[in-house]
């Protein structure tokens, strides 16, 4: 070898990595955390929630501390229905940073129409050549493992069984 080939080195990806806190894409959840904390109160306990404006009567998604159509800050959660409509979708393949297991790809993203809001969720349990425009999706609550001491949650859809 020559003295100008680089030195090469050979590293190794450990089994386990704990998940640095800038890579967690779950907000922490309480109130000293967030404004929203009353919808994840509401998703721990079972029900899907948004903001409504007392002023105007807009339903926003996700759920606000202000309303962006008339700038009150008089808002109320309001349940939302837990099963919609498949508006849209669309398989995540690319891979996601090393330790993020349960965001295995591939995976189903969907537009879900619940009635007053549509939102973005991942649908699982359903590969993408098995779902369709127009399926009916149910929620999901998923509880959230680590790294923080908190217990979180989050919502996910399926499709509804028959």
């Amino acid at each position: 070898m020559s003295d100008d080939t680089p030195t090469r080195k050979r590293v190794s990806v450990p089994e386990e990595i704990e998940l640095p806190r800038m890579l967690d894409f779950y907000e922490l959840q309480t109130d000293d955390h967030t404004q929203i904390a009353e919808f994840y109160d509401n998703l721990r306990d079972g029900q899907l929630t948004t903001t409504q404006c007392q002023d105007c009567d807009e339903i926003h998604f996700p759920p606000r501390i202000v309303c962006p159509e008339c700038m009150s800050d008089d808002l109320e959660y309001v349940d939302l229905p837990h099963t919609g409509e498949v508006l849209a979708f669309s398989e995540v393949r690319g891979g996601l940073p090393l330790g993020l297991a349960d965001h295995e790809t591939p995976y189903v993203l969907g537009v879900v129409d619940l009635g007053p809001v549509r939102l973005s969720a991942r649908i699982d349990d359903v590969a993408y050549a098995d779902l369709e425009i127009g399926d009916e999706v149910e929620l999901v609550i998923v509880e959230i493992d680590g790294p923080t001491d908190e217990d979180r949650v989050f919502y996910r859809f399926k499709p509804v069984s028959e």
